[in-house]
């Protein structure tokens, strides 16, 4: 089991596409109760990563995580605990986040993309040379450059390849996402164009510097893979919000939709939601015999908001356009098998 965690909405940034805020009923100012984090982990004591998301994770002050640290340590689990932060605050008091960040429990990955999307507290873009200093800053007093996410929107599509040449001058892997349609996102990024930007950075020999492109290769051959192409995400990871209200999945989280009861899963049960919808095992019937199944429907969410947003014709012909080129990517010569619908709970 993986943990997400989100201890505060709190963020030093105003991204245009953030999906933390503008989410209703959530107060801002809430932070998430370490007990709760510990239960949890007393539940399910293998957890392998706590991932912490925001806001920021660094809006919170350090002694949170250091008590978490301290708590795992007491009790021999072998968590790792990853945060993904703008890494601002870092840069600008390095020594008050020494202890968090040097620790071997922890590791640290950032953010960054090109265009007008990302934006700092007083509303100006963060630049590539803001994102070099806040690199520069981990490199300095960790010994090593962060991976980064960066997010693909109509606003900045067209700049996929030079995030990834970006990563491959830094030596970090870059991972595009796409805009799911949360917060301030209103709409999400059709998937089957960030597949396009997925094959352009395949064709550019760049797979090796960005995460999905690998994951594309790796999807169609059943191999594991992880958010946003992990079909089985219900049984394998949970998210805690900063009211303490707990999904399945950070992104329906964000969307207060599908929510598990944490007192009886602590007590023993277990749920499984996302899987247990059918309306989220494939955008259409159709799905079931196309080589693309496991690409296409490899996120549930995505699902969710491709239907909800009635991409679901336009995404599909474009899709057919790009099969070969992905077949290809993934080596194979010969006709994909389809998976069948009960294939999610075999894997």
């Amino acid at each position: 089991m993986d943990l997400i965690i989100k201890p505060t909405e709190a963020c030093n940034f105003k991204c245009t596409f953030c999906s933390s805020s503008k989410i209703t009923d959530v107060d801002s100012t809430a932070q998430l109760d370490l007990f709760k984090i510990f239960r949890f982990l007393d539940r399910y004591p293998n957890t392998n990563t706590i991932i912490v998301n925001g806001g920021d994770p660094l809006m919170m002050d350090p002694k949170y995580y250091m008590s978490l640290i301290e708590f795992l340590d007491k009790n021999n689990y072998p968590a790792t605990v990853a945060l993904t932060t703008n890494l601002w605050p870092f840069m600008v008091k390095p020594k008050k986040w020494l202890p968090v960040f040097q620790n071997p429990r922890v590791g640290i990955a950032t953010s960054f993309q090109y265009g007008e999307g990302r934006l700092k507290g007083d509303l100006s873009v963060f630049t590539e040379e803001d994102f070099w200093k806040c690199s520069n800053s981990v490199l300095e007093y960790c010994g090593y450059r962060p991976d980064f996410i960066a997010v693909i929107t109509e606003e900045n599509e067209d700049t996929a390849i030079a995030t990834v040449e970006l990563a491959k001058r830094m030596g970090v892997v870059a991972k595009v996402n796409y805009a799911m349609a949360s917060g301030e996102q209103d709409a999400p990024y059709m998937l089957s164009k960030v597949y396009e930007k997925y094959i352009e950075i395949w064709k550019a020999g760049l797979a090796p510097w960005e995460f999905n492109t690998s994951q594309m290769i790796k999807r169609l051959k059943k191999e594991h893979t992880i958010c946003p192409q992990n079909r089985s995400c219900d049984s394998s990871i949970r998210t805690i919000q900063p009211e303490g209200d707990y999904y399945s999945c950070g992104a329906f989280g964000d969307d207060m939709d599908k929510a598990i009861d944490f007192e009886r899963e602590m007590a023993g049960e277990q749920f499984t939601p996302l899987a247990d919808d059918f309306e989220l095992n494939s955008l259409k019937q159709a799905c079931y015999s196309c080589p693309m199944f496991e690409i296409c429907n490899g996120c549930k969410k995505t699902i969710k908001d491709l239907k909800q947003h009635n991409m679901v014709e336009d995404h599909c012909f474009h899709m057919k356009q790009l099969a070969p080129d992905i077949i290809e990517a993934n080596g194979m010569t010969g006709a994909v098998t389809p998976t069948p619908y009960v294939s999610e709970y075999a894997e």
